[in-house]
Parts: structure tokens; C-alpha cells; sequence
């Protein structure tokens, strides 16, 4: 969420920025700072009815114990109708700020200065690209008929027990997930990260804060009964162990990571793009997070491109970094890398990893804080990453290692599965 005054000190800079990301914010910008005029206006007025009916509560004991009944009695019909006034203009004052913060969240983070201008994911700038292409076979299958061929993914029997984007992974392919799962934890435990295990349900405190509630509440799986929502991503329970805390400075940068399956329900979601693994309603993800001093947080942002570039190195992946545009960014981003590994069966590239800092939007939403080397209280910069997605890593993994003997699994992976080949 946008500070109060940021909108208020910089209304022309917000509005143009947020061009940026396609949203027209002028009306609701102006009527954002409406709201928070009368708010000031209506708990002024209330603060000076209450001082003004403070004094006359001290005058009336005066007046009593002085003998002055008629004064006192004058005094308390006064101090009732201030009291009735007050009672009044609460209920003003509590509809002014609900609403003023029902519009607050609607307004999205505002870009970073370096993200370019577009409309949709055709527009993302590509920064960097490395890797060889596998030359395969004219017979070389998509990761799906692979999966089949070697039964190591079961999609029929995710539809049987549950429905379409639920498979089953079994033998060598479960044992494969399982492999990626613990070499992507212990590259980040080896880069500094503290590992949790986070629940996989959460209230709407924890998605309001990380700002899936209410932009993305169709795309979250909801138990209406208990009020819990199921995490689209481990980033949802991690960044909100810190809502509502002040850290030291000292404390800063907070490093950590999680293991958690991902819960998204992806609605409208058809066609070849999303055959097999390519897109899921339940998923594997290594998650890094980080909580960092405003000064340090684009410096901390590169670390973690560079910590999933490295992991993508060692899966000897050809892949590319994209900067998104202002148009295919998230509402809560202020600047995002994609990563993309190249799929050789399916001639395409597969977004495996989204980078990003939110600055302190997230944090201004949970009251995240930290106290600096002055003793001032500041909001802080929040950061996280896929570190990395599974499903579309298996994918890739799956389809460009394939040949005569089976799949062949990167050298980095073989303390993890012990086995060299799928087959």
C-alpha cells in the first residue's frame, strides 16, 4: 500500500508513474486525498469538541464544590450536548477512514524508474540470455508423453482423484521432485537463508499484507468455513511472520526460505501453453524472502537474480532474465525479473522464477518496521523469489536430456536422486 503521503506530496508523480503499469490513478488519487482532508477535518473537530469537553468536566467539579449549582448544572448541559456531538461524528470519522482505506488498496505500487513501458508480456525487455539449445531428434517427445513413456508422472490419475492440474508424481519422478527440492533449500541455506516450514493455510491478515487480498482473491483457493486461504506461494506465511514487528537495523537483512506446495486455481486457463507440467493448480516452490534496509534492497534484488541464475547454471539449463514492463508486472511489484528456461521438445520458453522488490508497499501494509542507528522508526523493503518453481524446471529438465539410454540428470543433482538416468 502507497504511504498517505507519498500520495499526498507527490499527486502528479504517482499519477504518471502508475501510466506506467496502464493504471489510471487520477480519480482515484484525488478522491483519495478528499478522503484523507475530511478525515484530518472530521478528527479535528472531534479532538477539540472532546479538549473543550474536558474542560468543562474539570469546571463543573470546581463549580459544585464551590456552591455554584446553577453555573454546574449550565456547565453539565453543555458538556451533554458536546458529548452528543462527539458521539455523532464518530461513526463520520470511522466511514471516512474505512473507506479512505478501501481506496488506498486499490491503488497499485508504483515502478521502479528503470521499468520500461508496455502493454503486455510481448513488451518485457530481455537482459540477458545464456545456455546452449539441446539438439534433439526428430523423435524427441514434450515432457508429458515422457512422463507416460516412463511412468513418472501420472496426469490421468491426478484428474481421477481430484481433477485437471493435480497430477501424481511416482518412483523415479517423484524421488526427481524430491531431488530439486532439497538442492534448491540447501543452495540457499549455503547463500545465508534461514529454513521454515510454513503452514499451508492462512488467514486474510497475512494475504491482505502481502497484497494477494483483494487483487487476486479469485486466483486463491478459500475454506469459507474456517476464513483460511490456501498460499499461492510460501512467500504469503513467510513475509507475514514480520507483520506488525519492529525490527532492529542491526537485525537487517532478514534471509529466509521455504519449501511449501502452491495452491493457485488459475481460472480461464486453456490451450497448448499449459499442457502437462506447464501450468498447475497444485505445485512445488522453493521460496527465498527477504526483509532489507530501504538503502540496500535493489543491491539485495540483484543478489537473488544472481542466486537463481546460479541454480539455473547447475541444472546446465539454457535460460534468459526478462525485466518486466510496467503491463505484465503485479499489482505489488515495484520492479520484477522473469526467469525463462528453453523447453526443446516444445520449441518455447517456460517463465520458471519471478524476482522481485516491493519495496515498502508490502511493508506499509503490514506495518513492518524497523528502528534505525537514530532510534527513528521506518518501514522496511520487502523481497522475494522463486528459488526455484518445480514443474516447469521438470518440464525442461525432462524434455531436453533425453536420449537413447533415458533422461539424464545434471551432475548437480546426483548426490540428491542417486540414480543417473530416468528409465
Amino acid at each position: 500500500m502507497l504511504q498517505l503521503q507519498t500520495i499526498r506530496e507527490n499527486r502528479d508523480f504517482v499519477i504518471e508513474r502508475l501510466k506506467v503499469k496502464n493504471f489510471n490513478a487520477a480519480s482515484l488519487v484525488d478522491e483519495i486525498i478528499a478522503l484523507d482532508n475530511k478525515r484530518r477535518s472530521t478528527q479535528k473537530e472531534l479532538d477539540d469538541i472532546l479538549a473543550q469537553s474536558n474542560i468543562i468536566a474539570k469546571e463543573i467539579g470546581i463549580l459544585f464544590k464551590q456552591g455554584k449549582l446553577d453555573d454546574a448544572n449550565t456547565a453539565k448541559e453543555e458538556s451533554g450536548k458536546l458529548k452528543a456531538s462527539a458521539k455523532a461524528l464518530e461513526p463520520v470519522l470511522n466511514e471516512t477512514i474505512e473507506t479512505l482505506n478501501n481506496r488506498l488498496v486499490e491503488l497499485p505500487n508504483l515502478p521502479h524508474s528503470s521499468v520500461p513501458h508496455g502493454k503486455s508480456a510481448e513488451d518485457n525487455e530481455i537482459i540477458h540470455e545464456e545456455g546452449v539449445f539441446p539438439a534433439l531428434s526428430p523423435e524427441a517427445l514434450p515432457h508429458w508423453e515422457l512422463a507416460s513413456k516412463y511412468q513418472i508422472i501420472d496426469f490421468e490419475l491426478g484428474n481421477k482423484v481430484t481433477g485437471a492440474g493435480f497430477p501424481f508424481y511416482r518412483g523415479q519422478g517423484a524421488r526427481l521432485q524430491r531431488a530439486l527440492i532439497n538442492f534448491f533449500l540447501d543452495q540457499a541455506i549455503e547463500s545465508g537463508y534461514l529454513e521454515y516450514q510454513p503452514p499451508l493455510l492462512v488467514n486474510s491478515a497475512s494475504g491482505y499484507g502481502t497484497g494477494q487480498l483483494p487483487d487476486k482473491e479469485g486466483q486463491m483457493y478459500f475454506a469459507p468455513e474456517d476464513n483460511l486461504y490456501l498460499i499461492p506461494t510460501a512467500e504469503v506465511p513467510i513475509t507475514n511472520i514480520y507483520r506488525d514487528v519492529i525490527l532492529k537495523e542491526a537485525e537487517l537483512p532478514v534471509q529466509n526460505v521455504a519449501y511449501s506446495n502452491c495452491f493457485r486455481r488459475e481460472a480461464g486457463s486453456y490451450g497448448k501453453d499449459v499442457r502437462g507440467l506447464n501450468r498447475l493448480h497444485q505445485f512445488d516452490k522453493v521460496e527465498i524472502v527477504q526483509i532489507q534496509h530501504p538503502d540496500r534492497s535493489y543491491q539485495s534484488l540483484e543478489e537473488m537474480k544472481n542466486h537463481v541464475a546460479s541454480l539455473l547454471r547447475k541444472l546446465e539449463l539454457p535460460f534468459r532474465i526478462l525485466r518486466l514492463c510496467g503491463g505484465d508486472m503485479s499489482f505489488t511489484s515495484a520492479l520484477t525479473y522473469d526467469f525463462e528456461v528453453y523447453s526443446a521438445a516444445q520449441k518455447m520458453w517456460l517463465e520458471v522464477s519471478s524476482v522481485s522488490n516491493f519495496e515498502d508497499f508490502q511493508a506499509n501494509r503490514m506495518k513492518l518496521r524497523f528502528k534505525d542507528k537514530e532510534g527513528k522508526t521506518r518501514l522496511a523493503h520487502t523481497l522475494n523469489g522463486s528459488a526455484l518453481a518445480l514443474p516447469r524446471i521438470v518440464a525442461a529438465l525432462l524434455e531436453n536430456n533425453q536420449t537413447d539410454q533415458g533422461i539424464k540428470i545434471p551432475e548437480a543433482l546426483l548426490p540428491y536422486t542417486r540414480f543417473n538416468y530416468i528409465g
